[in-house]
């Protein structure tokens, strides 16, 4: 079990992101605002400091870590980033977006940060905080989830704190995050193949009108965050496609069915997938021993929200 720590909570202001650069440079665990998620921040290429992340986390040593980077040329020093790797950047970076690549050879990362992997998983954020904390940091940064492994992410500096206190060093308080689902996750294969490891704000569609049709499948083994059969879980038995609450649920609602909490009343799938995980958190908190979710469509995002909630009633 993780040491117990006093977690501070700082400011997302420049005295605030000068603190957290400072508590990274010495190996220290810090909770960060994206515009997914907020993530749990380590040197990427300290040994002791990712060790930290899997800790806290209680994390499964064989899922490897996205690790964010300030831009391409940053993301290039770790991976072979290819024609198909650049025109991706060029229009989703910074942004939800994470690439599955080959990893360079002789590149300066943590051995646990890919889990042993012959390839890394990169992102370039665009959430201001993070971009600034980059620019104060001669090191990239591991950040999965700021959150106990399986648990519903954090959108909030509290929803951090609810499960990580204690646990981590600070947490730089930037305010609920705007998109609320986990990056997309794409792997790009040998001879132009690519797979849709985790679906988020970046759909399919949008990836297969760069990279051409039809993504290729999934293997068994785990390649990337967000593959795990059972995540992202309140700690409550999940219901979905619900119509109406049973006496003993929390009802989640969407559209016409009105809730204990609405994803989103007028049934708009970007309002959905920012709320999805503050109503899941709400639920976990309530009294009630079970929670209900109304269906959500499954095309757009609505594909990735349903993929969060599978996961989240396996």
């Amino acid at each position: 079990m993780a040491s117990k720590k006093v977690t501070l909570r700082l400011q997302a202001d420049s005295a605030g992101i000068s603190r957290a650069a400072e508590l990274l440079a010495q190996g220290g665990l810090v909770a960060v605002p994206t515009e997914t998620v907020y993530g749990l921040a380590a040197c990427a290429d300290s040994v002791d400091a990712v060790a930290g992340i899997y800790e806290a986390k209680g994390r499964p040593s064989f899922n490897p870590l996205i690790v964010h980077v300030s831009d391409v040329d940053q993301a290039d020093q770790l991976a072979d980033f290819d024609a198909r790797a650049h025109l991706l950047a060029d229009r989703f970076w910074p942004g939800p977006l994470t690439m599955v690549l080959p990893l360079r050879v002789g590149a300066v990362l943590a051995g646990a940060v890919t889990a042993g992997l012959p390839t890394v998983a990169l992102r370039s954020p665009a959430h201001p905080a993070m971009r600034a904390l980059l620019g104060q940091c001669d090191f990239t940064l591991a950040a999965p989830s700021a959150n106990r492994s399986g648990w519903v992410s954090p959108t909030s500096a509290d929803h951090v704190l609810a499960t990580l206190d204690g646990r981590i060093d600070a947490v730089l308080d930037g305010g609920e995050t705007e998109r609320g689902l986990e990056s997309t996750i794409v792997a790009l294969r040998p001879n132009d193949g690519w797979s849709l490891l985790r679906p988020g704000p970046v759909t399919e569609a949008e990836l297969a009108e760069i990279l051409g049709e039809g993504p290729l499948p999934v293997g068994e083994g785990v390649e990337a965050p967000g593959q795990l059969a059972q995540h992202y879980a309140p700690g409550k038995p999940v219901r979905l496609n619900a119509q109406h609450a049973e006496a003993d649920e929390y009802l989640i609602g969407f559209a016409d069915v009105v809730g204990d909490c609405s994803l989103s009343q007028s049934g708009d799938l970007a309002e959905a997938a920012a709320q999805l995980y503050a109503c899941l958190y709400s639920g976990a908190q309530s009294a009630l021993p079970k929670i209900a979710v109304a269906t959500i469509p499954d095309v757009g995002i609505g594909y990735a929200i349903n993929d969060r909630l599978r996961r989240a009633a396996a």
